[in-house]
């Protein structure tokens, strides 16, 4: 195994912009997004998006890499929360506003997503996740057959409400559907 050598200054600012404007152009245009357009917003030469990016893949790889981090570092930081609950509520908060921040990104990588579990789980996030959830579930907080990878799925299913709908009411609803049997209040009452 051959080992990575650290970019360059000036490739590595290339590469920050590359991603930038990736984001920005497939938030805008999803899968139809054109690499000389991401070329173009970046300020860069096409050849250089290839020479970082082989494929539009590749890219779409990084930027769910990117995204999966951040995720990574808000469940890091919900295992930090002392209650398990509010733990579970604040995951599930921070990243259903991350994907509903971009929600035609959150759309190619549905539609490209072979390679999300890999990623996911090279970025720690799938671990993260279930201990979040055992964490939980172990403070009789969470449902028994809940398991991490349901988290991801809800909130990325938040971010394919539609705007003129609310996902933060949608995320409430799911939440109650969280809870056990025992720790559900009484809605009717």
């Amino acid at each position: 195994m051959t080992e990575e050598r650290p970019l360059r200054a000036d490739a590595r600012r290339n590469r920050e912009a590359i991603l930038k404007a990736a984001r920005h152009i497939f938030a805008k245009h999803g899968s139809q997004a054109q690499i000389d357009d991401v070329a173009k917003r970046a300020k860069v030469g096409v050849g250089t998006v290839y020479r970082h990016f082989p494929t539009k893949e590749a890219l779409f790889e990084a930027l769910a890499r990117d995204k999966f981090e951040r995720l990574a570092g808000l469940a890091d930081t919900a295992m930090g929360i002392e209650d398990p609950w509010e733990g579970i509520v604040f995951f599930l908060k921070e990243a259903a506003a991350l994907q509903a921040a971009d929600r035609t990104l959150s759309e190619v990588f549905r539609d490209h997503g072979d390679f999300m579990v890999d990623t996911a789980q090279s970025c720690g996030l799938s671990e993260l996740g279930d201990r979040l959830v055992q964490r939980a579930q172990d403070a009789g907080v969470l449902r028994d057959d809940i398991r991490g990878t349901d988290l991801g799925l809800i909130s990325c299913s938040l971010a394919g409400v539609p705007p003129v709908w609310s996902w933060e009411r949608m995320l409430d609803i799911a939440l109650d559907g969280l809870r056990p049997a025992d720790r559900l209040t009484d809605l009717a009452g």
